[in-house]
């Protein structure tokens, strides 16, 4: 049955009218859509950041029975020519081949902080290296400065957020303190949003040295396109006194998401709380707008429109509204939280506000209005018609 519907500027023109309400409505909604990109930016940006940390093609060798902890790894020197030379299918260019011997670990790094003359300890992630990690690790692009030489690192994009320090206190001509020796910053790589980007970078043997060993925490390899992972791991099992296992790096980046799936399901919990706590927000803001209107609403009903008519209006208002904040809250969230640095246990990554974010909040504002109008104006919508011309 078809009834008759209240004419959509109606509905615009009433947002207009109480402007004091509407801004303050305006705005919560635009705070609760905003918290929800911002939880939201963070559980993308988490898995940004692992899934494009792994190559397909690329395997990691370490030491027997450490799991995902590469850090703790501790491998023979030897492995770096006993894997090349036992291996086939190993990619090479121009008789080099795609192998990395890479020291791993977190350590207390001293930052000379800018203004005073302190020197402040944090924990950071630094990776011994050869030149050859430039062809395993496709992505690494050295933007500033250049590769390292004695006493010198590279820093990270990210890995001022890891360590919790400006770009001033540990850019190109800054000084870090590293096992007890100053180390000259001398450029500035990116990989891709991999979690390489939040370490340290040093050459291998310099690191050995200062850390007094000989080990290796894992030796990382590019295998051709149509080799296969079965025969690394065969020589692996075979070669028991090496005590070491290989896995694609693509699963070891699997296992760690497996590992920060709570944290997620928990961040995936607090939007859930944010969006509940808005639609309760609304409601009350709702309910004190629509008792105000009773007597509008009698009026209507008076002069012929039905109540599913006068609730899709209120619906209608609200929607506009949340959907309006949405947008706002989008934009903030492009503008200024969007690339925002976040520290974290592996290290660091950024906050991805893309269109699954920009979706999933706009979803919300738009529930936050539909949600928050509807049980208020069928409420004053069972007050009879005759009570409602009386009330003031």
């Amino acid at each position: 049955m078809f009834f008759r519907m209240l004419p959509w500027e109606y509905g615009v023109r009433n947002l207009f009218r109480r402007p004091f309400r509407t801004f303050l409505t305006f705005i919560g909604l635009t705070t609760v859509v905003l918290l929800v990109l911002v939880v939201v930016g963070f559980i993308r940006g988490l898995e940004n950041s692992l899934a494009v940390s792994g190559d397909d093609r690329t395997a990691i060798v370490f030491s027997l029975g450490m799991g995902e902890n590469v850090e703790y790894s501790s491998i023979a020197m030897r492995t770096n020519d006993l894997v090349p030379a036992s291996i086939q299918g190993i990619r090479q260019r121009y008789g080099t081949k795609y192998v990395s011997p890479e020291l791993y670990l977190g350590t207390q790094v001293g930052i000379q902080e800018v203004e005073g003359s302190g020197l402040r300890e944090t924990l950071g992630l630094v990776r011994g290296v050869t030149p050859t990690v430039c062809l395993v690790r496709r992505q690494f692009e050295l933007e500033e400065g250049r590769w390292p030489e004695a006493g010198e690192v590279i820093m990270g994009r990210l890995a001022a957020a890891k360590l919790g320090a400006t770009r001033e206190e540990v850019g190109i001509g800054s000084s870090v303190r590293l096992e007890n020796r100053d180390w000259k910053v001398v450029g500035l790589f990116s990989c891709g949003g991999a979690a390489f980007e939040s370490e340290i970078w040093c050459r291998l043997d310099e690191l050995q040295q200062a850390m007094k060993r000989q080990d290796l925490s894992i030796v990382a390899l590019t295998l051709e396109p149509g080799a296969d992972f079965v025969d690394l791991d065969m020589f692996c099992k075979q070669r028991l006194d090496l005590e070491l296992q290989t896995m694609p790096e693509t699963e070891y980046y699997a296992g760690l998401q497996r590992d920060y799936e709570p944290i997620r399901w928990l961040a995936w919990l607090v939007v859930l709380l944010v969006s509940g706590a808005g639609v309760f927000a609304g409601l009350n803001t709702m309910y004190g707008s629509v008792v105000g209107r009773i007597s509008e609403f009698s009026m209507l009903r008076t002069i012929g429109f039905v109540r599913r008519a006068i609730v899709l209006s209120l619906i209608q208002e609200a929607v506009i509204l949340g959907l309006a904040a949405s947008l706002f809250a989008s934009f903030l969230a492009l503008t200024l939280v969007n690339g925002a640095a976040v520290r974290f246990t592996m290290g660091a990554f950024q906050l991805q506000i893309d269109s699954t974010s920009i979706l999933i909040g706009c979803g919300v504002g738009f529930l936050l209005g539909f949600l928050g109008a509807l049980p208020p104006a069928i409420r004053a919508l069972r007050m009879p018609i005759v009570d409602g011309l009386r009330s003031v």
